[in-house]
């Protein structure tokens, strides 16, 4: 289970060339079809997601009850009592982590215009889904959309940005081994601190976002260098839903108990976003795939440093909206709806061959692994991989790319 999958063993074995393969031939075999978006089809999964919210609210308001009938018709005692409690709490956290997750990456592809023909309606929903789960729609969607152009750029992509060398410091072995040899207890907490607030941390501070982007740049000031002047009014907007929806929160926290506020909707907020920073680390943070520097990066380049996951089987797929099982589809022709991704990448892999990237790895063990050995890149090279604590990469330039 926690090992290497086959895929990514052959890549890592395997002497990277860049991609040859053109736009044009991967266009020409996407039908015409799979460009076609349905509003209904698009209110179908919006449905979906919000109803699961909503029954999974309406079950965590009976846990209390129903825990307490359990425990004195089966006359269980105080600490399987405990148990019985605490596991249904984590079955609620864990359920409605995912569900929330559907309706960010819902307005994730309402941001792209997937979910409707008409672009009022596609605001108009990610708006809403977005600024329920306190993120900023119109800004983050701008800065989204300049990932998706730049992506994996080492000079101008947007999100998830190596390190170089010199950035961190290290000029020999030994800062490298005092830089990054650490304990597993400590390597948890660093994961857990990522996992739980990266998100959060990328929108206020830009925490591993572009480089150039100069200190104090975020997703809340309209003067921020992610904007231009015309998004001002669309950044405010952003700014006062959240302000809205806080206010919202606090009103229930009044009312219910801070308790409750935390139970029904912080934890399964926190967890939400886990799932949204782990499908993103891992779609641009493998050792096995490029990063290219201006000398060689493309935009079909980029598009394909990319991985495919099956993160969670059919509920991932259900939920995420293909948006990590077809994620190199999604960048490659992001105007197609989620719904005809998994078309998209059937036609591609007979295109692309040994460069379409899969890797069906434990995606709780693959997120541990490029944790860990996706520390920096090097200075200088214009196709570049993550090296590991070691200085080692997992993956060499085969000899005709080499300069």
């Amino acid at each position: 289970m926690f090992k290497d999958c086959p895929q990514y063993a052959e890549r890592q074995n395997t002497p990277f060339s860049a991609p040859n393969v053109t736009y044009s031939e991967l266009r020409a075999v996407i039908p015409p079809e799979l460009y076609e978006k349905s509003t209904s089809k698009g209110f179908s999964y919006l449905v979906q997601d919000v109803a699961t919210v909503g029954l999974l609210y309406a079950f965590c308001l009976r846990i209390d009850r129903v825990a307490e009938f359990l425990t004195r018709r089966l006359e269980l005692s105080l600490v399987t009592s405990w148990v019985l409690y605490l596991s249904l709490w984590a079955v609620y956290w864990v359920a409605q982590s995912i569900a929330m997750a559907g309706c960010w990456c819902l307005g994730h592809e309402a941001g792209h215009g997937n979910v409707s023909h008409f672009a009022l309606i596609n605001d108009g929903v990610g708006y809403i889904l977005h600024t329920c789960l306190l993120t900023p729609y119109f800004a983050w969607k701008i800065s989204h959309h300049t990932h998706h152009r730049t992506v994996g750029s080492v000079e101008r992509d947007e999100n998830y940005v190596p390190p170089t060398r010199s950035e961190l410091g290290i000029t020999t072995a030994q800062q490298l081994h005092e830089m990054f040899e650490e304990t597993p207890l400590y390597t948890l907490s660093r994961m857990l601190l990522m996992q739980l607030l990266g998100f959060q941390t990328y929108l206020l501070f830009n925490t591993m976002g572009c480089p150039r982007d100069s200190p104090g740049t975020n997703h809340f000031f309209p003067s921020s260098v992610l904007f231009k002047k015309k998004d001002y009014f669309k950044i405010v907007a952003s700014n006062i839903g959240l302000l809205l929806c806080s206010s919202v929160l606090t009103q229930y926290g009044r009312q219910h108990g801070f308790p409750a506020l935390v139970k029904h909707y912080i934890v399964p907020y926190l967890l939400c976003h886990h799932w949204i920073v782990m499908l993103t680390f891992l779609h641009h943070s493998d050792p096995t795939i490029p990063h290219y520097r201006a000398g060689q990066w493309t935009f079909l380049r980029g598009a394909l440093a990319t991985v495919d996951r099956p993160l969670l089987g059919f509920i991932g797929r259900m939920y995420f909206h293909n948006v990590s099982h077809d994620h190199i589809g999604h960048h490659l022709f992001t105007s197609i709806p989620f719904y005809n991704q998994p078309a998209v990448t059937n036609k591609i892999k007979s295109v692309l061959g040994k460069h379409y990237n899969y890797d069906s790895t434990n995606s709780f063990y693959a997120l541990y692994r490029s944790f860990t050995e996706c520390c920096f890149i090097e200075d200088d090279g214009d196709i570049v991989f993550y090296k590991n604590k070691k200085g080692e990469h997992a993956r060499a330039l085969a000899s005709d790319e080499v300069v």
